[in-house]
């Protein structure tokens, strides 16, 4: 078993006639993901992504005509809200976005409309969903991983794909990788994929993959203390980031002395969670478990 995706997924791509999205669109289906359809405005009644995937209008005709129960946005960071919201309210349960430098407070208006919608989001500015061997949403590069028990969930794209490369090389296997995005606003957190991870009979170890500001980092290790049943394994990128001063991410800033590593490794620690000193021991402190 997987979470979020498998392969009863039926993708839908916004944005699918753009180099990045046709791109991707391909890479996806080549994957073996189920791409049904795809949406562009003005560009209804086309096919994208080598003649394979029909083109709607909009999202609501994309659905109606395909059963798409899922999609993946490469808007432009311009127009990826509207995008957004537009989704949802064409009754899509899962989004993810892989746009990113969406401003903040597109970002709110996105986070106000999707309370009053049953639509769960993934990201934006994030590399999307990989369950291993079923499906592929986003830019995760399927190669690297493998189907096996343990789940991941990060903030960073590359430090995920890192962490499944040593994972996989080691011969661990995944049952689903997510990246949650690193913007300030987010449409699910650490805690939310614990518990999906948590409620997963297939996933029996979780790698949390976290990064200096905010506080999500420490909401998770409580969370783990209070609920998790099963191992989990820390890896906190930016030990030796100044304060003040954003280190990629937008949301990877250190202000006012909090949402540093060592609070956040410590965190962990009390909680009984592992952390790692690098990427590559990762693999070790699961084997030790």
């Amino acid at each position: 078993m997987a979470i979020l995706i498998d392969q009863d997924t039926r993708l839908l791509e916004q944005g699918v006639t753009g180099h990045a999205g046709e791109f991707h669109c391909i890479r996806m289906m080549a994957y073996g993901t189920n791409l049904v359809a795809g949406v562009t405005p003005g560009k209804g009644g086309q096919f994208a992504c080598e003649g394979e995937v029909p083109v709607y209008d909009t999202v609501e005709k994309a659905v109606a005509a395909s059963g798409a129960n899922t999609s993946v946005v490469y808007v432009p960071a311009r127009w990826a809200a509207d995008a957004i919201i537009e989704a949802a309210d064409a009754g899509i349960p899962l989004i993810v976005c892989i746009t990113e430098f969406i401003p903040v407070h597109d970002m709110l208006r996105v986070s106000a409309h999707l309370e009053k919608t049953q639509t769960r989001l993934i990201g934006p500015n994030c590399p999307g969903v990989l369950s291993p061997g079923k499906a592929s949403v986003g830019i995760i590069p399927g190669h690297i991983a493998m189907p096996g028990p343990v789940g991941l969930v990060s903030r960073s794209g590359t430090l995920t794909y890192e962490v499944i490369q040593a994972l996989t090389t080691r011969g661990i296997g995944q049952s689903t990788c997510v990246g949650i995005g690193g913007d300030p606003i987010v449409g699910t957190n650490f805690v939310d994929v614990l518990e999906l991870f948590e409620a997963d009979p297939e996933t029996e170890q979780v790698v949390l993959i976290g990064e200096i500001g905010g506080g999500e980092e420490e909401r998770a290790a409580q969370y783990i203390a209070e609920h998790m049943t099963k191992p989990v394994v820390a890896f906190i990128a930016g030990s030796t980031a100044p304060p003040g001063k954003r280190m990629g991410h937008a949301g990877a800033i250190i202000e006012g002395g909090s949402g540093t590593a060592a609070e956040k490794i410590a965190a962990f620690e009390a909680a009984g969670v592992p952390v790692a000193e690098h990427p590559g021991q990762v693999p070790d402190l699961l084997a030790s478990l």
